[in-house]
């Protein structure tokens, strides 16, 4: 199966049978990344995260008890 890198458009050939190929095929929401974009986005992250001015907003989970 040949994928394309979201940011850099770098064109990769993965095994069809791998999980993250069945998903790409399954699921067209996912996109793929290649591995030098997912590092480098991973270690820009991790400065941001080491200065202390990072923050990570999720969804507030509810404690609604009924």
């Amino acid at each position: 199966m040949r994928v394309k890198c979201v940011i850099c458009d770098s064109i990769e050939k993965l095994n069809d049978e791998t999980l993250l190929a069945k998903r790409l095929r399954n699921r067209p929401i996912h996109t793929f990344m290649c591995e030098t974009c997912h590092d480098r986005i991973k270690e820009k992250t991790n400065a941001r995260i080491a200065t202390g001015n990072f923050r990570l907003y999720r969804d507030k989970k509810s404690d609604d008890k009924w």
